[in-house]
């Protein structure tokens, strides 16, 4: 039997890739002889409308300042925790006491504010922009570590990137009906019924030997090296799909 994998849980790229994967393995063990020939052309189908889609988002040059104003912020939130952190350790005490403060309230947001996706990270920055403005311990401990340019930074660089944000969800909207996810969706189900007529054609056989055996031994390491993937922590960005 084929093995499980929880497809919708692959990041945008990757799951294009398992797809085309897939089925350039059945297309090597010839889906005519297999006898899932329909099945096997209505996925490709699938798939070229899925990546015809994809490359259409990458050429979205939006794309690319998103990937340049995240950087920036990314910098600037680890600039700001690491400097916090060094004055942490100063021998003055009201700058000990200014970082000890800074690093407590961004450590109520988590270690990795920088590796969040891109929606997280956004909603995450705006909320210590709200407590270093609104809470006057905080705002005291920014102008007494000297952080204000930073702090000035981080807020400009993340409403500029919240703003980009939208204009590039807007443009996906008004260029295509369809979006990814739905897209996304259409495929699962016709990846879902070729993998099922797989697996209802190998159980039907009554010789010893199955002639899909070898199909599914070799989609099985295939799907073993896609689930060992989504093992591996997401930082780069964006959810599956966004």
């Amino acid at each position: 039997m084929i093995n499980s994998i929880d497809i919708t849980r692959l990041r945008n790229a990757n799951y294009l890739q398992f797809q085309k994967d897939f089925l350039e393995i059945i297309s090597r063990n010839n889906p005519a002889v297999l006898q899932i020939e329909t099945k096997y052309d209505e996925l490709s189908a699938k798939t070229n409308e899925l990546e015809s889609l994809f490359k259409k988002v990458l050429a979205n040059p939006i794309s690319q300042e998103l990937l340049v104003l995240d950087e920036r912020r990314d910098s600037a939130v680890n600039g700001i925790y690491y400097i916090a952190l060094g004055y942490s350790y100063h021998y003055d005490t009201n700058l000990k006491q200014a970082a000890e403060a800074l690093l407590a309230n961004i450590k109520l947001y988590g270690s990795g504010i920088a590796r969040l996706n891109y929606q997280a990270e956004t909603a995450t920055i705006n909320s210590l922009m709200n407590d270093w403005d609104n809470k006057p311990e905080l705002s005291q401990a920014i102008d007494t570590l000297g952080l204000k340019s930073w702090k000035d930074e981080l807020g400009n660089i993340n409403t500029e990137f919240s703003t980009r944000y939208l204009d590039r969800t807007q443009d996906y909207g008004n260029a295509t009906p369809e979006t990814l996810k739905i897209k996304r969706e259409e495929t699962n189900t016709v990846y879902y019924a070729l993998r099922d007529r797989i697996n209802a054609l190998h159980l039907l056989v009554e010789t010893p030997t199955s002639p899909y055996n070898t199909v599914i031994n070799q989609l099985n390491a295939l799907i073993e090296q896609y689930n060992l993937l989504l093992t591996v922590p997401d930082e780069n960005g964006e959810t599956p799909t966004s």
